[in-house]
């Protein structure tokens, strides 16, 4: 699940728990506070990659900082069911810090995977593809993609052609999802720059029960969910403080 969030002040995203997967912010515009129940702060700032590992539980909570509206994405990514319940965890890179490559009008900025020969330095436990791409005008691109992965676009800003050469463009907030194949073309024929995302991933081919922040494989591992945050057990310990405090 790609989430393009837009939050101005004074909203937030308050604490709440998860349990299960991965997420993935990508910072926009703005800056944007980060904190969890283990006591771990930080800022997310417009160009850093927070991979969070919730595993078999974390609590957190996030701010805008200032008067201006924050602009993130946010990736879900399913755990399989062995990683369901590992501890939590982050992987953190600052925006300079991100593997980037410039070649025939196009850069791409490696969140995650690899593109033209440069892979980024995140673990990913359910392996993903994550790149940012800026394509100037007459620009052209092919990225491999293995052919069982499922994958999609999203158009950040601009104007494509996707697949094929002779399809209809696309613009800004338009999502493609990819047939299977080996790889996938892109053009720019407009006159701006083009920038999108692309995003695959393998898939678990496991069941999947999901019901608000929890993704399990059954009904029964939500449940179970549910009764550990609310009695704060079973990695939920540290919850009990934040419910004292509320």
């Amino acid at each position: 699940m790609l989430d393009y969030a837009t939050v101005a002040p004074p909203a937030r995203f308050p604490f709440h728990p998860h349990r299960g997967i991965e997420t993935v912010t990508y910072g926009l515009e703005g800056d944007i506070t980060h904190e969890d129940f283990d006591g771990r702060k930080g800022i997310i700032r417009p160009g850093d990659v927070q991979w969070m590992t919730a595993g078999r539980g974390i609590v957190h909570a996030g701010k805008p900082i200032g008067d201006s509206a924050n602009k993130n994405f946010q990736l879900w990514i399913n755990l399989s069911s062995k990683d369901k319940m590992i501890d939590p965890s982050y992987q953190e890179i600052q925006s300079e810090d991100i593997k980037r490559v410039q070649i025939n009008g196009i850069e791409v900025r490696i969140i995650a995977g690899e593109a033209f020969g440069v892979r980024s330095p995140i673990d990913t436990r359910t392996p993903t593809m994550y790149l940012d791409f800026t394509m100037n005008p007459g620009a052209q691109l092919h990225q491999p993609i293995p052919e069982d992965w499922n994958a999609f676009f999203y158009v950040i800003e601009g104007e494509g052609v996707f697949g094929d050469e002779g399809s209809v463009p696309f613009s800004s907030h338009h999502n493609l999802v990819l047939s299977k194949g080996d790889g996938v073309s892109v053009w720019n024929k407009s006159g701006k720059l083009l920038r999108f995302l692309l995003i695959a991933g393998r898939p678990l081919n496991e069941p999947v029960v999901q019901y608000g922040p929890f993704v399990m494989n059954t009904r029964e591992e939500i449940r179970q969910a549910f009764e550990d945050y609310q009695l704060c057990k079973n990695g939920f310990e540290k919850a009990k403080e934040l419910k004292l405090q509320e």
